[in-house]
């Protein structure tokens, strides 16, 4: 069976886990700086008064003027999200993240180690702890096992027994489907608005009038998807934090201390010499928000100039300043022994150079903007036939 654990609005709780005194008022998730002006989760109360998520914000605060934004905290919220999946592992749970607040897990190994499928489900709900209020629900496809996770009661698991699944789906709503507002909008118009009734329409049909889109939903729907997790890596767990003495907005002071972290990252002996394909950097900012940049490396690196290249305009993005920076290894290479050459011929770091620069010009203009001259027919009278443009690969 396929387990799956849901934390509804993950981020408000995230946010709100330093903030206890407003758990009691209308609350509800700041639209975040620079994006569209749309509230995001909000708790039961707020939900009460006429609030819901994606409503306009000044919508929302003339439906409720006693509506409390809360900034948006990325950071505590991968931080807590975190530390939750390290305790479901700790439990015996194989985890598959998919964002903060679900998650898929595996029940066949652990069921006859912990007394039973319900006993497997107790413990992830034991696991995740009861003030995230956590929901369960138990499938053979993973789907299943998140519409039964979506309408669980809090704190207590709902499981989907054999040949039961098309029965269980018929009745629920379409917002269950991963399909955008104006596709599920297009469908209500339609009359159709549980997942029955797409599940009874010809896939043909559903993929002419949806496209891919409605093709993915139309499994979903009649219960094809998928039927296996696949568990996460461990994290590297190799940060580097620097708190300064109160705010600092210059862009000098800020790039020195990144710079200070990479060194101190590159230095950890936990690295053991293995390069970073991936980067988290994170900002503590005034006012109790955060800030959150993720940076993939095209190539796996340890070269402390092109690390801090890289990095350095993500710091132009901060929308405030800041009392705090971290900076984290995401993932790392395997560990590989490397030759070096004993003396490098002549003209090796011209080459490289050479290399690189016409390298990154094709990642900035495209393939063909570097050819070579292929000759082909060089006994023909027309000049064009003589030779060809070929792109380089090297």
């Amino acid at each position: 069976m396929i387990g799956c654990l849901t934390i509804p609005a993950f981020p408000l709780r995230a946010a709100l886990a330093s903030k206890p005194d407003l758990t009691l008022r209308p609350v509800a998730l700041a639209p975040a700086p620079g994006e569209r002006e749309l509230i995001g989760p909000c708790n039961a109360k707020a939900e009460r008064a006429g609030i819901r998520p994606r409503m306009a914000l000044g919508e929302a605060l003339s439906t409720c003027p006693s509506l409390v934004l809360v900034e948006q905290d990325p950071a505590a919220v991968e931080q807590e999200w975190e530390c939750m999946l390290r305790r479901l592992e700790e439990a015996g749970l194989a985890v598959e993240p998919v964002e903060p607040g679900c998650a898929y897990f595996d029940t066949s190994g652990v069921e006859r180690l912990a007394g039973g499928l319900r006993a497997v489900l107790r413990r992830a709900l034991d696991a995740a702890g009861p003030e995230w209020h956590p929901r369960v629900g138990a499938a053979r496809r993973r789907f299943t096992a998140l519409a039964a996770a979506s309408i669980a009661p809090p704190c207590r698991a709902v499981v989907v027994d054999d040949g039961e699944e098309a029965l269980f789906l018929e009745p629920l709503p379409l917002d269950l489907l991963p399909l955008a507002p104006e596709r599920r909008r297009e469908l209500s118009e339609l009359g159709i608005r549980r997942l029955g009734e797409l599940a009874r329409l010809p896939r043909p049909s559903v993929a002419d009038r949806l496209g891919t889109d409605g093709d993915q939903a139309w499994s979903l729907a009649a219960g094809e998807d998928g039927s296996r997790v696949a568990p996460r890596e461990p994290p590297t767990g190799i940060l580097e934090a620097l708190t300064f003495p109160e705010a600092v907005a210059n862009a000098v002071t800020l790039d020195q201390a990144l710079g200070a972290l990479l060194d101190r990252l590159l230095a950890r002996p936990e690295r053991a010499g293995r390069e970073p394909r991936q980067l988290v950097l994170c900002a503590r900012l005034v006012g109790g928000g955060s800030w959150q940049q993720t940076l993939t490396m095209r190539e796996p690196t340890a070269e402390r100039q092109r690390l801090r290249a890289a990095l350095a305009p993500k710091l132009a993005g901060l929308p405030a300043p800041v009392l705090e920076l971290r900076l984290e290894l995401g993932a790392l290479t395997e560990l590989a022994g490397r030759q070096e050459e004993l003396e490098r011929p002549r003209g090796a770091r011209l080459r490289e150079r050479l290399k690189e620069g016409l390298r990154q010009v094709r990642v900035g203009t495209g393939i063909d903007a570097v050819c070579t001259v292929v000759e082909v027919a060089p006994w023909s009278r027309v000049p064009e036939t003589r030779a060809l443009l070929v792109p380089r690969d090297d």
